[in-house]
């Protein structure tokens, strides 16, 4: 298949090369019949603009933000990870990445950062907060023409341009049948941590895990959820409080990060070996545990993906480009040991 040209579009229109350059470009002082007639030789030619060609033209590269949380989260960390290595890839394409580190557990915060973001600046992915005044500081950056992206944590009511991560309902749902499939015919409790219910994949794993648990498996109570924001010494305190106010307890599925901290309690507690625990994202220290038993089964999303996923979708929305939803859907997986990659 021959590749068409700005040339070959600008001979079927019957126009000159700089006219279909400020139609393709969106530039103003072009008729409107004009611009009629080489909008359908772009179609009747198949023509596709050059991502690249229109980047040079714009004599800078595009400046895009990425705000990830301050913390130990190990599933964070390896997302940070993935950005920067995303960010060398991207230089040759004319796109920075700039990283940027926010208590996301902090909805002034968070706002706050997002309202000093430089002026000027294309498009900005965001761990969000579901919060009144993180939702309007979204809003003001979309209006002011930046592609707002969420990443992992969506905020559905702001006019954010796209959402970059897995169904959390999805992601409850899946945790509650592994629980109820692992725990069988025994009755007892089962208790749920989250990092925050401010977070919105917090509250959607929450909602889908207690819906499947009581809708398919009424020998298991769910206890209220606790909140230990991430962090490995509050999910210890929460999870060896939750196991000593309730021995009756046959599993744990904490929603969020802290993993360690579960385990910490678990063998604190001796109850490695009898309780069933589902955590969430593969990393070196829960592979170690899924390996060992500890951890019986890992939901995870892929963290290369995501921000090669975030990096592809900012630069095609800023350029009028489709995304490719097949290419850009966020899977579930879940790792037993015996399927580790």
């Amino acid at each position: 298949m021959v590749k068409m040209t700005l040339e070959d579009v600008a001979r079927e229109a019957g126009v000159s090369l700089a006219t279909v350059d400020r139609v393709v470009n969106g530039r103003i002082g072009v008729h409107a019949r004009t611009i009629q007639r080489v909008n359908a030789a772009i179609k009747q030619l198949g023509f596709l603009p050059d991502p690249h060609a229109s980047r040079l033209a714009r004599g800078r590269d595009y400046d895009f933000r990425i705000i990830l949380p301050t913390g130990e989260n190990e599933f964070m960390q390896a997302l940070a990870a993935e950005f920067r290595a995303t960010r060398e890839r991207q230089l040759q394409e004319r796109v920075r990445l700039t990283i940027q580190y926010v208590d996301t557990f902090d909805g002034e915060a968070l706002a706050t950062a997002l309202e000093k973001l430089p002026r000027g600046i294309d498009g900005v992915a965001v761990v969000a907060l579901d919060h009144p005044a993180v939702t309007e500081a979204i809003n003001t950056l979309a209006d002011s023409g930046v592609v707002v992206l969420t990443l992992v944590s969506d905020v559905p009511n702001s006019r954010r341009a796209h959402y970059v991560g897995i169904d959390n309902f999805a992601a409850g749902r899946t945790a509650a049948s592994l629980i109820g499939r692992f725990v069988g015919t025994r009755k007892g409790k089962v208790g749920m941590i989250a990092g925050s219910l401010a977070l919105r994949d917090h509250v959607e794993r929450q909602f889908g895990f207690e819906q499947v648990l009581a809708r398919e498996y009424p020998n298991l109570e769910v206890l209220p959820v606790r909140e230990a924001r991430d962090e490995n010494a509050r999910v210890e305190a929460v999870c060896r409080s939750l196991i000593e106010d309730h021995p009756d307890t046959v599993a744990i599925y904490n929603a969020g990060g802290g993993q360690a901290g579960v385990i910490a309690a678990l063998e604190t507690s001796g109850r490695t070996s009898d309780m069933i625990f589902v955590a969430h994202e593969l990393t070196s220290s829960t592979r170690r545990h899924l390996v060992r038993g500890t951890i019986d089964a890992i939901i995870n999303q892929d963290v290369g993906h995501m921000a090669r996923s975030a990096a592809r979708i900012l630069t095609a929305l800023k350029e009028g480009r489709p995304i490719v939803s097949g290419q850009e859907h966020i899977r579930i997986d879940i790792f037993l040991r015996d399927n580790m990659p």
